[in-house]
This record gives structure tokens, sequence and C-alpha cells, in this order.
């Protein structure tokens, strides 16, 4: 089963996406609501059939001190949607510090790109404006909501109203 399901925090404000499965036992066992169910689903048992859940609300307030995005590879090729900075291929994709690590760059998100090996490469030990090699987008720190919305896959029409909303960052 493929579906996602969008949780809601007892605010309504967006705390992940999980499967169908585990946010079915969240609701069966009285720890969250359901919000929505996906349309033309259903869950069956062997005698009970049960709406298929999309959106969530969970009855407790779940307090995250940090909702953030954790500095990844794979995070960092989603945000750059798997296309290297330099010349938008997806074939042999590695990472590239824009400021070389040789030169004081640090694995920051505002420091790493998704790049070809070709391109790495080529730009070696250079800037992108040294090597003449202008990037297609400058790196960014995507927030959690913006990183839920726009790079966890498929996004279900009737969360989108969820994902809009800001979040209360403490």
């Amino acid at each position: 089963m493929a579906k996602k399901v969008l949780i809601l925090n007892q605010d309504y404000s967006p705390l992940t996406i999980c499967s169908v499965q585990k946010a079915f036992i969240l609701v069966y066992l009285s720890k969250a609501e359901m919000v929505a169910d996906a349309k033309d689903y259903l869950l069956r048992s062997v005698t009970s059939t049960y709406p298929m859940p999309s959106i969530i609300r969970l009855f407790k307030y779940v307090h995250l001190p940090y909702k953030g995005v954790m500095l990844s590879r794979q995070n960092i090729f989603k945000r750059d949607s798997g296309r290297c900075q330099y010349c938008s291929t997806t074939e042999d994709l590695t990472l590239d510090h824009v400021l070389p690590k040789s030169r004081g760059g640090k694995s920051t998100w505002d420091n790493l790109v998704t790049a070809c090996k070709r391109c790495n490469s080529k730009k070696g030990d250079y800037t992108p404006q040294e090597a003449s090699m202008p990037l297609a987008q400058s790196p960014y720190k995507p927030s959690f909501i913006v990183f839920l919305r726009d790079f966890s896959g498929h996004i279900e029409e009737d969360w989108k109203p969820y994902l809009a909303k800001k979040v209360k960052m403490y």
C-alpha cells in the first residue's frame, strides 16, 4: 500500500507524513481522529470495512523543540529536484560545495548543491563565478513546512489547506 497520510498536531499544524497502516493504528487506538478519508479507498479485515485515512489529527499536542529538515545527501537532491545545478542533467549526481572545502567552505544547506560528476570536476577548486558556471538556483535551507509540501513526493489535494498554513517556530 503506497498511499501516505498527513499527520496533524492537536492544533492542526502539519507534523509529518506516515503510512496508512501507522495512521490507522493511531486512530484505532484512539490516539488520533480522522480528519479526512481517502475517497474511493477502504481498508478491509475479515469481518469489517473501514475508511482509509488521508489526514489524521493527534489528540495530544506533540511539542517539537526544533522542526527542521535534516541536512543529508538525499535531502539536497530533493531540494534541487534531482538535477545538476550547473547543466541540469539527472545522470551521475554527486554533491558540490559552492565555496570549496579547501577554501573554507562548510557542509551546510547554503553551500551544498547537486552537481553531476562532470560539472563537479570541471568546477574543481573554484567558485561558480570563477569557473564561469552559474548556478540554476541559489542553495537554501528549506523550512519544514516547505519540505513537507514540496519535496515529499505526491501531495494529496485535501492536504493542501493544512500545508499552506504558517507554522509557529519557537
